[in-house]
């Protein structure tokens, strides 16, 4: 794509658009937690829900961000995917931490991502327990709430702070876990299990963290995350340090400077 082209969709005032859209899902969310309904949600696979609010959520984001960007195709965690050879595509979760929701727990979010085919355009996350919006666009700085963020300047694992995930994918990804719980139990600075990724990656671009670590995510669990962190001076590859972080498949988020230290670890687990 041309940098005219990208120059035509201003991103600015696109990704303006967006922030509004994910502040208005946000607001949806809240408001049906006050009255959410537990025996109205679904077990997609053991141990991973969707509900209702999931569902309603994606159908008022596709609707919204179809106004913006009519000819755009769509990648949707709970199945709105329209996505043929379209130039631009929303990469859209209605809720990143659905387990969270369901149980009254912080943080869970709307996280909406534009991309073309050669990369991530900008990325919005709403994070609704804490009302913060982060947000970027290709060649701008991070912001949370209008103001920029940076990644941390932690070098050291025995200071850094670190997020795990622990995905749905049990039996595949438990001894990875193990592997990872077992090394860095008691020789970092702490540990965290969460439940957002979404969330979470903005958290590493904001310095509350230096890193996260996860496998079998989705693309619209890392999308808009992956653009904020990068852009707050982050770093974000697979466990063989590659670009193919964009499936979900594995996630290294950094602040970049203990990148390569929870790499060797990670790669240790199959030496």
């Amino acid at each position: 794509m041309s940098q005219n082209t990208i120059d035509y969709l201003n991103l600015a005032q696109i990704t303006a658009d967006v922030r509004r859209i994910a502040i208005e899902g946000g607001t949806f969310l809240k408001e049906e937690r006050q009255k959410f309904k537990r025996e109205r949600v679904e077990e997609k696979n053991s141990h991973d829900y969707v509900s209702y609010v999931d569902k309603e959520s994606e159908r008022r984001l596709i609707s919204q961000l179809s106004a913006l960007l009519p000819k755009a195709g769509f990648i949707a965690e709970e199945g709105s995917a329209t996505l043929k050879d379209e130039e631009y595509c929303w990469v859209v979760d209605p809720l990143d931490g659905t387990t969270n929701f369901i149980h009254d727990n912080a943080p869970y979010c709307v996280s909406i991502a534009l991309r073309n085919r050669e990369e991530i355009l900008l990325g919005v996350v709403y994070e609704v327990c804490r009302n913060e919006c982060f947000y970027t666009y290709k060649g701008a700085p991070s912001y949370l709430d209008e103001k920029e963020i940076r990644v941390s300047e932690v070098t050291s694992l025995n200071d850094a702070f670190i997020e795990l995930g622990l995905p749905y994918n049990f039996n595949a990804y438990k001894p990875m876990a193990d592997h990872l719980i077992h090394t860095l139990y008691g020789k970092v600075g702490g540990t965290r299990i969460q439940g957002s990724a979404a969330a979470e990656l903005c958290y590493v671009a904001a310095g509350r963290f230096e890193a996260r670590i996860e496998q079998f995510l989705g693309p619209w669990d890392v999308a808009a995350g992956s653009i904020i962190l990068k852009n707050a001076g982050g770093q974000i590859t697979d466990f063989s340090n590659e670009d193919s972080f964009y499936s979900g498949n594995e996630v290294l988020a950094t602040n970049g400077k203990i990148h390569q230290a929870l790499l060797d670890i990670i790669q240790s687990f199959h030496s």
